[in-house]
């Protein structure tokens, strides 16, 4: 029970690593609230688990806001956020990706971290507590050909939360990322251009471990680096890869 009575936001909640980050943290004692688009995937999600949910669409201010009143209204505390909500373009070379892909894949991986910070962080300095997570990627760390805009969107997640721990720090606020390799969620078939078994394989030869990232994984990093253990910790990375970036 490392996270008994702790109250948690976890965006993108209903299905592939923010589900089983959900599970975990159900497990560990945490009341939450599950934060997804897809509404009636996230009510089945949260009644399963027995959570709270909030549908909103992290890419606009205007939901941010409402999930900030909402929490307000309902919850006398907060203590962790998991930006994990995420999307990506297919691969294809960096002039093909459309000016509709670019604005998505930044708007939802990067504005939202954003907006975690315009909402959320002054209820933070005021609780004088907090904890936030990014869910960022190897691809930020090690990039992949063919994937560039949405390298850099997780480039770019890992640089704000490093800025925003050293901000943070002195208000007792950690901030930190963990950098999953592909995993069995709904967007590998979106990473990999296809679902093939010569695909599979040739994109798990650069995984040393030998298998994709699961929920599960996630979850396991995540309780750690959002718990009272992690105290210490801010402005860190963790590669949850398999070995992939060394």
């Amino acid at each position: 029970m490392r996270l008994k009575d702790k109250i948690a936001i976890i965006t993108g909640s209903a299905s592939g690593f923010g589900k089983g980050i959900s599970e975990k943290f159900t497990k560990e004692g945490a009341k939450i609230i599950m934060v997804d688009i897809n509404k009636s995937l996230l009510k089945k999600v949260s009644k399963d688990f027995d959570q709270d949910h909030f549908v909103a669409d992290v890419s606009k201010s205007s939901n941010f806001r409402s999930l900030l009143n909402y929490v307000n209204k309902n919850y006398k505390s907060l203590d962790i956020i998991v930006n994990n909500a995420g999307v990506t373009h297919k691969p294809k070379p960096m002039e093909k990706v459309t000016d509709k892909e670019f604005n998505n894949v930044f708007n939802v991986n990067a504005k939202s971290v954003f907006y975690c910070g315009k909402f959320f962080v002054p209820k933070m300095k005021k609780l004088k507590k907090g904890v936030i997570l990014n869910v960022a990627s190897t691809a930020g760390l090690s990039p992949r050909p063919k994937l560039n805009w949405y390298n850099a969107s997780k480039g770019w997640m890992i640089t704000a939360t490093k800025t925003m721990a050293i901000e943070l720090a002195p208000h007792k606020i950690r901030v930190n990322a963990i950098a999953p390799v592909a995993g069995l969620t709904p967007l590998l078939k979106s990473f990999m251009g296809g679902n093939t078994p010569k695909k599979k394989q040739a994109f798990l030869s650069t995984i040393p471990i030998g298998r994709f990232s699961t929920p599960q994984d996630m979850g396991n990093a995540a309780c750690f680096l959002c718990s009272d253990e992690a105290d210490m910790i801010t402005g860190a990375v963790l590669e949850v890869d398999g070995g992939r970036c060394i």
